[in-house]
């Protein structure tokens, strides 16, 4: 009996215990519309952030607000809120200011890469009035998918914000996609940034530092914005040498230099761009670098959304291995290890990823048909890819929280959730897949193989259904708009209950094998 209930008690510790680390680390990839295999603008995202975590999925409607009310910032600031605000699909991650994701009705996405700079503390700027009334963090996605029909509009909405209050953390850059285009909002703390719309027909790939290089011209004002006196203060701190006259680059002046004995200093890039752009090109690059990686490629293959999902769960290189555009056990992980626990150079999911999103959005189709986003609960490289409509009404209960959403929303909240926010739930979407990740990786090699064994087929079925899917959401759209939505919710519902019953048996499946030995 002591010995049961010694056992039990490490199980649940297993469960719902995640690698601890002070990093936080996020990835991002976008291919151009002539990049694609099928013409659409794919846009991938990796949520990762260390500790311990819990994200909801759910839907938000439209909503009214007074005329006069504003919108109260985290560190007391004040704007003036819209009078109806746009419909979107949110991804809650309470206690961290910048691990929310937005997907609005207009298939506008937004997420974001930490990105830090040499710029001053948060008290030096504030003392040189860079940041007015504690400027702005977390409510600058929200705004953006609150206000923005497209994702030139998100710019917008983003930078007249960040003009107004400057950027409270040490940098940031922002991706915000829609069917047309998508755009790279790279922020130093403060008020200067700068936008770059990621070309057509190339893929991009972002990794914790700032990428927008001197390729980028700042007077190409049809592809680049750019905040009022950006390179004039570059200049003036000594970060860009106009007499040297090379180009301005953005990521030289304002990225933190490297740290010593680091990777990015003694082979001249950064790991994770290094070897995802390998993938890409399917060649290794060599190392150490002359120069700076490019801010995108382009190249001859046409991307996939399973390509894309791929590259982010990849574990790295490992040495003596050629890069494979596959999972990571392709990749020949050694048997004894994890590759959460020793990944390789350049891994880009880890312990630390709770979400993946790839937004496959299509300029052909109306947006509650055209843009969805194919979503994994907790690490992608254990989870599976499930569909979810910009059209969509609902998500199942299983995939949040069940708090009064008028209170989730408002800014206290997500600092000070409630008790128990983070205590295993067994009938919980995330604590379940989280669950299933960490027994996984007590026998990385051959288990994951097991659970991959259920989730390919599962999501080969679901691209195989998306075809028929659509024709008939289509036909309902031109007949009845409210039975389409519900055809549509219905499906993204019924595949993501399916999908967390799988993971449950799997679940109950590896506890039984894993304990056994």
């Amino acid at each position: 009996m002591i010995r049961n209930t010694v056992i039990s008690t490490l199980v649940i510790l297993i469960l719902h215990t995640m690698t601890i680390s002070s990093a936080m680390a996020c990835f991002a990839v976008v291919v151009g519309r002539d990049a694609s295999a099928d013409g659409s603008l794919l846009f991938g995202h990796l949520e990762q952030n260390s500790g311990l975590r819990n994200l909801s999925y759910r839907y938000v409607p439209r909503m009214q607000h007074e005329t006069g009310s504003m919108v109260e910032l985290r560190r007391g600031g004040k704007w003036p809120q819209v009078e109806e605000t746009y419909a979107f699909l949110w991804t809650s991650n309470p206690g961290v200011e910048f691990g929310d994701g937005y997907f609005n009705e207009f298939g506008v996405a937004v997420a974001s890469n930490a990105c830090r700079t040499r710029e001053d503390s948060y008290d030096e700027l504030v003392a040189r009035g860079d940041i007015v009334d504690g400027g702005i963090g977390l409510q600058l996605r929200r705004m953006i998918a609150q206000r923005a029909r497209t994702a030139r509009e998100g710019v917008e909405v983003a930078t007249q914000l960040l003009d107004h209050f400057g950027y409270a953390a040490s940098g940031r850059t922002y991706t915000i996609a829609d069917a047309d285009e998508a755009w790279v909002l790279a922020i130093v703390r403060g008020k200067h940034w700068i936008a770059r719309r990621v070309p057509d027909n190339a893929i991009m790939l972002l990794p914790n530092v700032h990428i927008i290089g001197p390729e980028t011209d700042p007077d190409d004002t049809d592809n680049v914005m750019v905040s009022e006196g950006l390179v004039d203060y570059a200049v003036s701190r000594n970060w860009v040498d106009p007499d040297r006259g090379e180009p301005f680059s953005f990521r030289k002046a304002f990225n933190r230099p490297a740290p010593e004995g680091s990777f990015r200093e003694e082979q001249g890039v950064d790991p994770r761009q290094w070897f995802s752009q390998s993938l890409v090109i399917n060649e290794l690059i060599e190392l150490p670098a002359d120069e700076q990686l490019p801010f995108a490629l382009y190249v001859d293959h046409k991307f996939t959304v399973t390509d894309v999902a791929d590259i982010i769960r990849s574990h790295g290189h490992i040495e003596g291995q050629d890069p494979d555009r596959s999972l990571s056990y392709a990749l020949g992980m050694p048997e004894e290890a994890s590759p959460h626990h020793q990944p390789g150079i350049g891994a880009i999911c880890s312990s630390t990823a709770q979400e993946l999103v790839i937004y496959q959005l299509r300029n052909w189709l109306p947006a509650a048909v055209g843009s969805v986003a194919w979503r994994t609960t907790a690490a992608p490289c254990g989870s599976v890819l499930v569909p979810w409509y910009a059209g969509i009404n609902e998500t199942p209960k299983p995939y949040y929280k069940e708090w009064p959403l008028e209170k989730a929303l408002e800014t206290s909240f997500q600092f000070n959730p409630p008790p128990g926010t983070f205590e295993y739930d067994p009938d919980n979407a995330f604590d379940v897949f989280n669950a299933l990740e960490n027994m996984i990786d007590l026998g990385y090699p051959e288990t994951i193989k097991m659970v991959r064994k259920q989730w390919d087929p599962f999501e080969a079925e679901q691209f195989a259904m998306q075809e028929a899917i659509e024709e008939a959401a289509m036909k309902l759209l031109e007949k009845d708009p409210e039975l389409a939505i519900t055809f549509l919710t219905d499906y993204s519902n019924g595949r993501a209950r399916k999908a967390l019953e799988m993971a449950k048996d799997m679940l109950n499946h590896l506890k039984t094998i894993n304990w056994a030995h």
